[in-house]
């Protein structure tokens, strides 16, 4: 007999015979974030996006290009990676880059998995944090870093004044695990309450299996609360967490299988504040080579989910549903113009104006063969 999940993916291959929701293609804005000659910009998923009214702040790695074909990323191992933020002040039409660096901190630097640390910095290492973190103060934004490799201890950072200075690194536990891969999915629950959702390496110490983890003082402790779905055989990891309600979570999850080869979306449920989950669909049955999904709650109540495709046409896709994840759109074109597979990583938020934000990696070969940061704004009501 096969398993929920086996019955859920195969309807979501063949066909489910509940049919998606037609919609149309909305008008879509493109928007260069970063661009240098001879550089690599990528992986904004791996660091996180806030968003303070229309000023939204992006994270993301900048290295050097390199040709290395083209079944792998095309990044100069041996040349410096810096992690930079791009800030928009305007609803996501303009950036300025901001190089946190240069004002002494370095973050997620420490492991670097792309390249090395740029000459004649170093990043301290993760102390335990003392706690009291104001986690709704109004300026408030959390970002988690791994340390480079899926059997390392990750580190968390904060700040109060919309990412101008930031705190840390702070030491998260190992919660039991192996290892900690730390990426930014968060979900704040009062002053001192957060939770995190976290990928953890499995007993083999392989990657990696979805954690929900919690703080109930203000950063000093956290505490395992629940793993998110069995130990796969491959992998689930980098999940992206919406509150529907209190105490109504509902995270995706990017996974992988080998026997047969595979790579979609899951998406899990929990009524009980993160204590335990359920497999609700699969929103996105083919991913090509494999990208994270990025979950929103829209104004209006809906859910917005963001992922790339790495098959052809290579492009950024984005789902909608209004009745809490059971059912989805069709897919909504952001952009199909990829020149391969090292695209994606997109992370979303919404503006006053309900337009969505969609920030991501991407080449194309009428742009050239450097990987660059962009932006797709997109009206979610045209859809």
């Amino acid at each position: 007999m096969l398993s929920t999940h086996a019955m859920l993916l195969a309807l979501a291959i063949a066909g489910d015979p509940t049919p998606a929701v037609s919609r149309q293609q909305p008008a879509v804005e493109h928007v260069m974030v970063y661009h240098e000659p001879g550089r690599f910009g990528g992986w904004p998923a791996n660091h996180g996006i806030w968003s303070w009214d229309d000023e939204i702040l992006v994270g993301f790695s900048a290295g050097y290009h390199k040709e290395l074909g083209p079944t792998r990323h095309n990044i100069d191992h041996d040349k410096p990676e810096e992690h930079l933020l791009a800030r928009s002040l305007d609803g996501g039409r303009t950036w300025a880059i901001e190089n946190p660096a240069k004002h002494g901190v370095l973050i997620g630097t420490a492991g670097m998995r792309h390249g090395t640390v740029p000459p004649g910095f170093a990043e301290p290492e993760p102390v335990d944090c003392a706690g009291g973190i104001d986690f709704t103060h109004a300026g408030f934004a959390m970002t988690c870093r791994m340390a480079g490799t899926d059997t390392g201890v990750s580190r968390f950072y904060y700040s109060y004044d919309r990412c101008h200075t930031w705190k840390g690194p702070f030491r998260l536990p190992l919660f039991g695990q192996s290892g900690i891969a730390a990426r930014t999915d968060y979900i704040v629950n009062g002053p001192r309450e957060c939770m995190l959702f976290l990928t953890a390496s499995k007993r083999n110490q392989r990657e990696g299996r979805p954690i929900c983890v919690r703080t109930a003082d203000g950063g000093k402790t956290w505490g395992f609360v629940s793993y998110i779905g069995a130990e796969p055989v491959g992998y689930a990891i980098m999940p992206s967490t919406a509150r529907l309600s209190p105490g109504h979570l509902l995270t995706t999850v990017r996974r992988f299988e080998d026997q047969p080869k595979r790579n979609w979306i899951d998406a899990w449920t929990s009524a009980d504040e993160g204590q335990s989950w359920s497999l609700l669909d699969v929103p996105v049955s083919d991913t090509g080579e494999g990208n994270p999904p990025h979950l929103i709650r829209l104004n209006d109540g809906r859910l917005c989910l963001t992922y790339g495709i790495r098959a052809k046409p290579f492009g950024v896709f984005a789902r909608l549903s209004g009745d809490a994840g059971q059912t989805w759109s069709e897919p909504i074109t952001l952009r199909n113009d990829g020149g391969g597979r090292d695209i994606g990583y997109p992370r979303s938020v919404q503006r006053n104006d309900g337009k969505v934000v969609t920030v991501y990696y991407f080449w194309d070969e009428a742009t050239g063969p450097e990987r660059y940061i962009a932006a797709s704004i997109w009206d979610p009501d045209e859809s």
